[in-house]
């Protein structure tokens, strides 16, 4: 075994069973989140089913066998391909030499693209997948954002893949236009089990959400760092929570809000495990931004893109919002605030709506009670009731 091998664990676990019905593999954090409560929904209704999962704690917790902590290797850095493409293909490699030889009934890809579709590509050429001339389903669960950006792909995987399960009901449509069956089986953040982590309390501080990348972070914190402190000039006992990914992302913030004194004592820093209730938020675009919507949070979101970003979204990238929440409900449930227009003077004058205008705190519970219903799962069932659909067709 070499260097590279034994610094990834490979080869995998071997399955604890002599067969596999349905191997799950996610390689990021929020992946192996939205894998757990699928895998036990799928348990709950068939406890026999031999479940294995190239992913993270959560999968492992939810009842899979983890063969191979994925996850690990993700928040460590490893997936970034340009400085790391032999663990990249490495990992790619071991997980399609796996599924031959222990060939379970089914694979479900969740979400992370860039390595799940490589796989199924790789196991379509070896005629191991069922699209590929084999007996191996491939199934996909939150798939790529081809409605936003990419759109060819989405015949990429047509070809590739038995089927698609996806979280936002207009996401259906994007692939109306090729042969991949496409089912919407609800939002994980509605899912049985999940608590937000965010409340609303009209009495809580300001949450400011800058995002979770520190390109990002860098060009919008300190607008909303001035925003807040534009408005303590009228409301000196208001106090926010500043939420941050990691610890390179604290220390980030900390020099940032060293340019604010005023903020000295009035901004806490906390991680994103912490459960934040909060009167109003600004917020940047993300799945947090989501978390705020459902809990009924009035707020604004802003964003401020690089120039080569600005100019490439632009010709690529044709959607009327940037704010999941508000492409759902095609309103702006938050108001956009991008590039110059996110200022001291545009998100102030949003907080203090947020915290005064009672229409505007009672429009933004009738939205949020709009979006949990197009969000949650139809009647036909959820994403554990479409799994064990596709392993009861491969038995």
């Amino acid at each position: 075994m070499g260097d590279l091998e034994e610094k990834l664990g490979i080869p995998f676990a071997a399955p604890k069973s002599s067969s596999v019905d349905l191997l799950v593999i996610s390689g990021e954090h929020s992946g192996d989140e939205h894998a757990a409560p699928m895998i036990e929904s799928a348990l709950r209704m068939r406890p026999d089913l031999k479940i294995a999962a190239i992913g993270g704690r959560h999968s492992e917790e939810a009842g899979a066998q983890l063969i191979f902590d994925l996850v690990q290797y993700s928040v460590m850095g490893f997936f970034d391909v340009l400085k790391s493409l032999k663990e990249f293909t490495a990992i790619r490699d071991e997980i399609v030499r796996w599924v031959s030889v222990h060939r379970p009934k089914v694979v479900c890809f969740i979400d992370y693209p860039g390595l799940n579709l490589r796989v199924a590509e790789k196991l379509f050429d070896m005629g191991i997948s069922t699209k590929g001339g084999g007996d191996v389903a491939l199934h996909y669960y939150i798939g790529p954002q081809v409605w936003a950006w990419k759109k060819k792909r989405k015949y990429k995987m047509a070809e590739l893949l038995d089927s698609l399960a996806v979280i936002f009901p207009f996401e259906v449509d994007a692939f109306e236009d090729t042969t991949l069956s496409t089912r919407f089986v609800g939002h994980p953040f509605l899912s049985e089990g999940f608590d937000l982590p965010v409340q609303y309390d009209p009495s809580g501080p300001i949450l400011l959400l800058p995002g979770s990348r520190s390109t990002v972070v860098g060009r919008i914190a300190p607008a909303f760092f001035a925003a807040f402190e534009e408005r303590l000039k009228s409301k000196l006992k208001t106090e926010a929570v500043c939420i941050y990914a990691s610890g390179d992302l604290k220390t980030q913030l900390e020099e940032i809000l060293v340019n604010f004194p005023k903020l000295r004592g009035k901004v806490t820093l906390s991680p994103n495990d912490a459960v934040v209730r909060a009167s109003a938020v600004l917020t940047s675009s993300g799945t947090m931004s989501l978390k705020c919507a459902l809990a009924s949070i009035p707020g604004a979101l802003a964003y401020k893109a690089d120039l080569l970003t600005l100019v490439l979204g632009k010709i690529f990238i044709k959607i009327p919002f940037i704010g999941i929440q508000n492409l759902i409900l095609n309103k702006a449930l938050y108001p956009e605030y991008l590039q110059g227009k996110a200022n001291r003077k545009n998100l102030s004058a949003e907080l203090a709506d947020c915290v005064e205008n009672v229409e505007r705190i009672k429009h933004t519970r009738e939205l949020s009670s709009e979006l949990r219903n197009l969000l949650d799962k139809p009647s036909g069932g959820g994403v554990g009731r479409w799994i064990v659909e596709k392993i009861e067709l491969q038995e």
